[in-house]
């Protein structure tokens, strides 16, 4: 039993903690404005809340893809936490990126660490291909236009594909003699 979800932070957004049972990667559906102290939004097609990068992330980010968020949808990073991130002094954690897709070899950019001194941050290029999109049974099954035949096929997909059983009836449902409009 993964006891993930129940360690989550009451927030509207990623923070470090989620990431503390390891890195993870995540897909870029769009970004859109924030506020002034988060000025992005990361929308991210495997987590439920937005990410908002700290600057100097932005700065690796931009130092990757460029400036034009536009570019940024489907691309893919790896989070973690870094419990070495200072804020105000003080050890806080916080959230960076290990891995990119789009590099073809490791990003080395200068960041400032705190006034007056800089490191070198290295991110690694991406290669884990993206997760195979989910199908869409309920849709497909619309489409069969009433095909019994193709009806059956796709709710023994669904089935083994582990859809939830509320899909399954609406799937079993339309392959029904009694939904047959044929007069």
């Amino acid at each position: 039993m993964d006891l993930t979800e129940s360690i989550a932070p009451k927030s509207d957004q990623l923070d470090a903690v989620d990431l503390l049972s390891g890195p993870r990667t995540f897909t870029i559906q769009s970004v859109s404005r924030g506020n002034a102290e988060q000025p992005f939004n990361f929308h991210l097609a495997e987590f439920p809340r937005v990410w908002r990068p700290g600057k100097s992330m932005r700065r690796v980010i931009v130092a990757a893809w460029g400036p034009s968020a536009d570019a940024y949808t489907g691309k893919r990073i790896t989070l973690y936490c870094d419990p070495s991130v200072q804020f105000g002094g003080e050890l806080v954690g916080g959230t960076r990126i290990s891995h990119m897709s789009g590099l073809d070899k490791p990003l080395k950019v200068p960041l400032l660490i705190k006034r007056g001194k800089s490191s070198t941050f290295t991110v690694q290029p991406l290669t884990e291909a993206p997760a195979a999109p989910k199908r869409d049974f309920l849709a497909e099954a619309e489409q069969a236009g009433g095909d019994t035949g193709l009806l059956r096929a796709l709710w023994k997909a669904a089935q083994a594909a582990g859809e939830p059983q509320a899909h399954l009836d609406a799937i079993f449902a339309m392959a029904s003699p009694a939904n047959d409009t044929a007069a």
